[in-house]
């Protein structure tokens, strides 16, 4: 009989726990990547004009971004956390972003600062680190809550933000629009706030980039609400929807664009009125810009609506260069005239 047994037991037991959580991989965790952005000043909207006005919107400026990070690109969704200056969005690699625009003595843009990525995790805050399950396209932001849309798995899923982390997710919202109807790769594009004194009472509402009807119209919906339920938006010409901003009148801006190895990219603006938006309606509305491969635009992707100080509406887009080096990654702003 071997005396005091049980404690060597005990002991042993310990060091085989101890050796073991040494020997176990640590779980990967979230880290903030900061980044230089190099930034090109955009003057002219089209390409050799010094044209500024098109239609009810003046250009601005804008800037071309490169950085030697990484990660940095495929940005496919912006929303202004400060107006015209502090932003947050999420890239469909699986990445939230962050920074800020630099501004001259006008009010143009002439930089980004500040600018961070960090990987999306899970509710356990580990990181999720697959493409089809992180392919991150809207977003919609109040206060410290974002809410994200994904395609391929296809969510709709809300997050906390402190400071320059954002947890896991909180839970996953019920999109209303039957599962089977979302396109692969053409899912939730646009996520956005109506306007809380608008027909639509501050309701969120998502709209898909090409899931379609059987009459080829675009599934949305109105994820809260009095007028909680789906409605379709009519797709007009080849083009899909991208992303989307309700105005403070109640009217909802959506960016779209279009591509064809014969003409190259294109993008469009065109206004939803806000009292058309309705559970079971299909709109459609005005074309306010239509933008060519004569302009400078890329593959836009995201749109963001924000009062200027001297009150001015001013509309900000960005474009996703999906990691090619064929592809550029744009900031371009425009005055909407109201």
């Amino acid at each position: 009989m071997i005396r005091g047994g049980g404690k060597f037991i005990s002991s042993l037991a310990a060091l085989f726990i101890f050796a073991f959580a040494l020997a176990s991989p640590a779980v990967p965790q979230a880290t903030v990547e900061r980044m230089e952005v190099a930034s090109s000043r955009i003057d002219n909207f089209r390409i050799g004009s010094s044209q500024t006005k098109f239609g009810r919107l003046e250009f601005v400026g804008g800037l071309e971004m490169t950085s030697s990070g990484r990660d940095f690109g495929s940005l496919s969704a912006l929303r202004f956390q400060k107006p015209g200056s502090d932003f947050v969005g999420v890239a469909d690699t699986g990445f939230w972003f962050f920074g800020s625009i630099e501004r001259d003595a006008g009010g143009k843009p002439t930089g980004v600062a500040s600018f961070r990525m960090t990987e999306m995790t899970d509710r356990d805050g580990k990181l999720i680190g697959e493409k089809w399950l992180t392919d991150a396209e809207g977003l919609a932001i109040d206060g410290d809550l974002l809410t994200a849309s994904f395609e391929r798995d296809h969510r709709i899923s809300d997050y906390r933000l402190a400071g320059d982390e954002v947890e896991g997710p909180i839970r996953n919202r019920d999109f209303l629009v039957p599962a089977y109807e979302l396109r692969q790769n053409r899912g939730f594009e646009t996520l956005a706030y109506a306007a809380k004194d608008g027909p639509l009472a501050g309701s969120l509402v998502a709209v898909s980039e090409k899931s379609l009807d059987k009459q080829g119209n675009i599934f949305a919906a109105i994820l809260d609400g009095p007028q909680k339920g789906v409605f379709k938006v009519r797709r007009s010409g080849e083009f899909d929807i991208t992303d989307g901003a309700f105005l403070p009148n109640g009217d909802l801006l959506l960016l779209e664009r279009s591509f064809a190895m014969s003409r190259g990219v294109a993008m469009r603006l065109r206004l939803i009125k806000g009292d058309k938006i309705a559970r079971g309606a299909l709109v459609d509305g005005e074309v306010l810009l239509e933008a060519s491969m004569l302009y400078q635009i890329d593959n836009m992707e995201a749109l963001d609506v924000w009062r200027r100080g001297d009150g001015s509406l001013i509309v900000s887009l960005m474009s996703d260069d999906n990691h090619s080096i064929l592809q550029r990654n744009l900031y371009l702003e425009f005055k909407l005239d109201e």
